[in-house]
């Protein structure tokens, strides 16, 4: 059962890595000072999400969906001592 647990945090991990890296690809698009605002300033990417909901919405909900994987495998393996 472990072995289930952590292949579905390496996929989770990897489904969110792709849509986090896509999510900054879509603001470094949009202007370099989104991309940075995205990179380096909290709660930038949210402000970004809601005003280009339509360019970034894909990307964030992949991200979002990498979460769910990681949280089953986590529920799976237990919590690491």
């Amino acid at each position: 059962m472990e072995a289930l647990g952590a292949i579905l945090l390496v996929c989770g991990y990897i489904v969110a890595l792709v849509g986090g890296i896509w999510f900054l690809v879509v603001a470094f698009r949009e202007s370099i000072l989104w991309g940075l605002g995205c990179l380096l300033v909290p709660f930038v990417g949210i402000i970004f999400l809601i005003k280009h909901w339509d360019i970034a919405g894909k990307p964030f909900l992949i991200q979002l969906a990498g979460w769910v994987p990681i949280l089953i495998g986590v529920a799976i393996t237990g919590p690491v001592h």
